[in-house]
């Protein structure tokens, strides 16, 4: 694939395009050869740009150039490119500018955007159907938000009609922005907890809010002092029966390209057998994989009380 092919590609995903979020390309799901160190997503009128690893400075500037004609035939206004192997590098406004208070438009719901990071922007968009399904899933429900980072679950869970939700994270920057996220939608944050422990020392305070109808788990893969998957996970999955409700939902999320499916339904069968496995949601159309088992797994699990 070159780079007019990508051009090519662009045009024909920009068809339907809205103030809504939407990835253009997907490299990281390595379906297009030569490119899985980039992505391009379009958050309405910004087509943010994200590289992932050096490339010849020629073709850099190639493909550079090629996004400014781009977006000079569609809606976009702002060119942004985040070179996200340079370490501690704010993003580069290539073409225009970006308004303060950025946000992310995701099935009506607001989620607050930094783009200037070259790193997390405050928004996972492949989480998509995971919040989907929290929203259609939450009506009067107690909900328990583990790793909620920005809280965007908690966002989805209220705005589906949510009795209270309790949202887990030692981040407090990031909660701030969490509770910034409720206002901007302008949801009552009544019965919203933003509580700022780590997950792994904090068992007691968080059984004190239960017991949770609905359990959302979604760690990071990796995080130095706070969670590692492969050794973690199974932590807080043999104490969920002691939190949970009769006929709680979970869904326990898993992003570890290292890691398939089988490895947090086989651990809840050893740890948690009163959880059973239901269903696998689909993953977000735009970031298909060459390998769905390295991809983002969402999966759902309902308790089964004898």
């Amino acid at each position: 694939m070159n780079i007019n092919d990508i051009q090519a590609l662009l045009k024909e995903n920009s068809k339907d395009l809205s103030t809504e979020f939407k990835r253009l390309f997907h490299g990281r799901g390595e379906l297009y050869e030569g490119w899985k160190h980039l992505t391009v997503d379009s958050i309405d009128e910004i087509l943010s740009v994200a590289l992932y690893f050096e490339m010849e400075p020629e073709l850099e500037a190639e493909l550079v150039e090629m996004f400014k004609d781009f977006i000079s035939t569609c809606r976009h206004k702002t060119l942004v490119i985040q070179r996200r192997y340079i370490k501690g590098s704010p993003s580069e406004v290539v073409v225009g500018e970006l308004q303060d208070n950025l946000h992310v438009v995701e099935n009506g719901m607001k989620i607050k955007l930094n783009l200037l990071s070259n790193q997390n922007s405050g928004y996972f968009a492949d989480m998509k159907n995971g919040r989907e399904f929290v929203r259609v899933n939450a009506k009067d429900k107690s909900v328990l938000n583990l790793f909620s980072y920005t809280c965007a679950f908690s966002v989805a869970a209220k705005l589906g009609g949510a009795r209270s939700v309790s949202n887990i994270d030692m981040s407090k920057s990031a909660l701030t922005t969490g509770r910034e996220n409720h206002h901007l939608n302008e949801l009552d944050t009544k019965g919203v907890a933003f509580l700022p422990y780590n997950i792994l020392k904090s068992f007691s305070r968080i059984k004190k809010k239960g017991p949770y109808d609905l359990i959302i788990i979604d760690p990071p893969t990796f995080q130095k002092g706070s969670f590692e998957a492969t050794k973690d996970y199974e932590k807080i999955i043999k104490k969920l029966p002691q939190i949970a409700s009769d006929n709680c939902t979970l869904l326990a999320c898993l992003n570890s390209p290292d890691l398939d499916e089988n490895f947090i339904i086989e651990l809840i069968k050893e740890l948690s057998p009163c959880f059973k496995f239901v269903e696998r949601l689909e993953n977000v159309k735009e970031f298909a994989s060459d390998n769905e088992d390295r991809s983002l797994k969402n999966l759902v699990f309902i308790r089964e009380v004898l």
